[in-house]
């Protein structure tokens, strides 16, 4: 293992592994000390489920320069005042698409081979050949056969090897909704209480002190060397020189000698405060706020699902963790915005969450409802990564936030055309400002058809809008497994010669998961193992 050191090490004034860090040439030559030659990069993602009304979301533009204007009358219109950070790749398709004849995937369940298979490019099992079963195990509990993307970054570059998941709202996922795994058939649970997590964050219980955790250890006697005797771990477990590894023997010996005269600096409770981290924030969101966590009102200018993305700002600026997960809740009722019907049913534009049922009254005004809260947390998240000043910019220009759906159109549950949106150019090695159609670099790309209405007068059955509000399957399929190593290679993470990622590899990552072609996935793992169009999108970068 090669493990990184990250930011927080580098604000923990006293720290070890800051001061000594320096000194380690070996280390500093081969870039593995981030922050060493410069600022350290994160990924953000948020997930959604069930896809939007992708004919207001997707601007008409889908490839080429993007201004606020481009995005005015599309969902997405609460991001023009960053539209100079945005990154918006178009004609990517995502893995293991349910289809009524298995013509693009396992027959499992449309939900749960879907989610499953969304940040792992593998398949679930058991496998499923019926779609239409409701055998318990296929449909129900199924589970991909390898680790999710966070995971997999992890492990290369979070300080503990897994990555910080907040479960927005408070819920807890199970098979047909999770999509985080740590290993094959092992979902991750990630942390529901925001309590939990500022506690976790920061070391400290919420009680009004503003000392940072290392300045709450020193306060209470522990030597600079206690404090930092994780970080100094960490550092030994690298693959550095005799001559580096004998520097470090020397500062710890150093330390024992030193006293605490200096209290650390870095990420404290002013830090916190500014995020609207406060007790009175905690006490909010723990005492019942009616059905709708989401919408509902912590303070003035914060909601349930804010105080998540406040956390994971938190996270960020403190480096508590490179890689960090806000998945929002599957199947939710969203009181709050007037929608009385649980968004998993409305997104099929119908009473229940089945292929057939009876049409429901403006299911689409109410699905662009849903998408206009969904925009507005996400340029919630994105405008505070971007108040922090960082180097010569932001925190957020130092990260990708990336905005992924479950699907496109959640009636069609097309996984082909995915609305991806991301924000921050992660230090400058991705292409901001821009719509990338990354399939053929057409500016016109198909912005689906997600309007398609189901109304009482014409039918009393949708099922026939499965094959309406989508987009049609033989465009957009860029695999996402590519946009996948874009994001690994600009976080560092090291490949195999197979170019897999693998800890303590040496070559760029250009491989991920079991297969990148969605038809491979039936059968569930039946077909031989297969990256059919390896590397990542060189049009997302910077430089091209």
């Amino acid at each position: 293992m090669t493990p990184r050191v990250n930011r927080r090490l580098f604000l923990r004034g006293l720290g070890g592994a800051c001061v000594a860090a320096p000194f380690l040439s070996s280390l500093v030559e081969r870039g593995v000390l981030a922050g060493s030659a410069a600022l350290p990069r994160q990924l953000i993602a948020m997930f959604t489920h069930y896809g939007c009304i992708t004919t207001r979301f997707f601007p008409a533009k889908s490839h080429g320069a993007l201004s606020a204007a481009d995005l005015e009358s599309t969902t997405l219109k609460h991001l023009a005042p960053h539209v100079d950070k945005m990154l918006m790749p178009r004609g990517i398709r995502a893995m293991n698409e349910w289809t009524t004849s298995l013509a693009r995937g396992q027959g499992n369940d449309t939900y749960l081979q879907v989610v499953g298979s969304y940040l792992t490019c593998q398949p679930v099992t058991p496998n499923s050949d019926d779609p239409f079963s409701f055998q318990q195990a296929t449909k129900f509990n199924a589970k991909p056969v390898g680790p999710s993307l966070d995971h997999v970054i992890a492990a290369q570059v979070s300080p503990d090897g897994l990555p910080l998941l907040l479960n927005v709202g408070g819920t807890r996922d199970n098979a047909q909704s999770a999509i985080s795994y740590s290993a094959a058939e092992t979902p991750f649970a990630g942390i529901s209480a925001p309590l939990q997590a500022f506690q976790n964050l920061t070391g400290l219980s919420m009680n009004g002190n503003a000392m940072s955790p290392d300045s709450f250890l020193v306060a209470r006697g522990k030597s600079v060397l206690d404090v930092v005797h994780d970080d100094l771990e960490t550092l030994e477990r690298f693959d550095m020189s005799r001559s580096d590894r004998d520097k470090l023997e020397a500062w710890k010996a150093l330390l024992h000698e030193t006293t605490p005269a200096l209290i650390p600096q870095g990420c404290d409770g002013q830090v916190a405060g500014s995020l609207m981290l406060t007790q009175t924030t905690f006490d909010a969101i723990a005492s019942p706020l009616g059905s709708d966590v989401l919408t509902s009102k912590v303070t003035d200018s914060l909601d349930g699902a804010d105080v998540y993305s406040n956390l994971a700002v938190l996270a960020a600026v403190c480096g508590a963790n490179p890689i960090i997960l806000l998945k929002y809740p599957s199947t939710y009722v969203f009181n709050g915005l007037d929608i009385t019907i649980e968004s998993a049913s409305l997104s099929h534009r119908g009473d229940n969450a089945g292929m057939q049922g009876d049409c429901y009254p403006d299911a689409i005004d109410h699905i662009l409802k849903i998408d206009d809260f969904y925009t507005r947390k996400y340029a919630h998240l994105v405008s505070l990564l971007d108040s922090f000043s960082e180097g010569d910019g932001t925190v957020l220009d130092n990260t990708a936030a990336v905005w992924f759906q479950e699907v496109s159109d959640g009636c069609a549950r097309n996984l082909n055309n995915l609305p991806i949106v991301q924000m921050g150019g992660m230090g400058g090695y991705f292409k901001t400002g821009w719509a990338v159609n990354v399939e053929d670099g057409s500016a016109d790309l198909t912005q689906g058809n997600s309007e398609a209405q189901c109304t009482p007068e014409t039918t009393t059955e949708y099922d026939a809008l499965t094959q309406e509000t989508g987009t049609d399957p033989s465009v957009a399929n860029a695999p996402i497994n590519k946009y996948y190593c874009n994001l690994m290679n600009a976080l560092g993470v090291r490949a195999g010669s197979d170019g897999f990622p693998t800890r303590g590899g040496l070559a760029e990552v250009t491989k991920f998961g079991m297969y990148d072609k969605t038809e491979d996935f039936i059968g569930g793992g039946t077909n031989p193992p297969m990256i059919h169009d390896p590397g990542e999108f060189s049009a997302l970068k910077a430089n091209t």
